[in-house]
């Protein structure tokens, strides 16, 4: 049994203030019991044209902050962040960061599918990422997965088949029409279908931007599609338990990563 902090914070423009919310969140996490907490996507700043000059290396003060707050609750932490690019090319990095109970950043996974729909561009200022990444963190093997890249099953076949036990999805999900009938389908969709926990969480809206990004809805789906948890809209910290013996049920009533016919239609 896992205890994971669904960790559904606003994020503003400003980093000083994202990392404040951040490390709050993380200690009402530690209180509440929990071995692995997780924040949204770009928690270190909104989106916009602004990613670009506020993004930082890995040892800067937003990541060694979550680090310091990692190291002194105990808990391991995944989180959204903008990572500076190479000199000179003019676009950052979308990445997670997990850190594990020590403060020690153990991964990194750059966003690999960048959102270049619904009239968002943002391969304009990100560059995407080559390689899934599956981690270790309290106990257990964590697949790392960013926002848009839900809507790519083959990702996440990739994950599990690394031995992921659970898919930590982060996100700043845009709203509008039907968006939020995407995420929550998707979510379970992904679960259902790998027969695998998710935990999605996104950001809380923030009544101060007018971007449009972060719906709230954080949730814990089981591998068999059953919700655990959905915080709805408001900003919240929630503790919920991943029990791996549902894993083993599912998986032995339901065996359908053992079905796969990967063979059909490959010369």
């Amino acid at each position: 049994m896992t205890r994971i902090a669904l960790c559904q914070i606003p994020v503003s423009e400003d980093p000083v203030v994202n990392l404040s919310r951040a490390r709050e969140a993380l200690r009402a996490a530690a209180e509440d019991g929990a071995e692995l907490a997780i924040l949204p996507e770009a928690t270190l700043t909104r989106y916009g044209r602004r990613i670009t000059g506020l993004a930082e290396p890995l040892d800067g003060p937003f990541v060694t902050g979550l680090a310091e707050t990692a190291k002194e609750t105990g808990l391991a932490v995944v989180a959204g962040v903008f990572e500076t690019g190479e000199p000179g090319q003019g676009r950052v990095h979308n990445t997670a960061v997990a850190l594990d109970g020590t403060g020690t950043l153990v991964a990194t996974y750059r966003k690999i599918h960048l959102f270049d729909s619904f009239g968002a561009k943002e391969s304009e200022l990100v560059v995407p990422g080559e390689e899934p990444v599956v981690v270790e963190l309290a106990g257990l093997r964590v697949g790392l997965v960013t926002c848009y890249d839900i809507r790519f099953p083959e990702l996440f076949r990739e994950l599990v088949d690394r031995g992921a036990d659970l898919f930590a999805v982060i996100a700043a999900w845009g709203s509008g029409p039907m968006k939020e009938e995407h995420w929550a389908t998707l979510v379970r969709a992904r679960a259902i279908e790998n027969t695998t926990w998710v935990a999605a969480i996104g950001q809380a809206p923030n009544p101060e931007a007018a971007d449009g990004f972060g719906i709230g809805r954080s949730m814990l789906v089981d591998p068999m599609g059953v919700v655990h948890t959905d915080l709805g809209p408001a900003p919240a910290v929630r503790t919920c338990v991943l029990d791996p013996q549902i894993t083993i049920a599912t998986r032995n009533a339901l065996p359908c990563l053992e079905h796969r016919r990967l063979q059909v239609g490959r010369s």
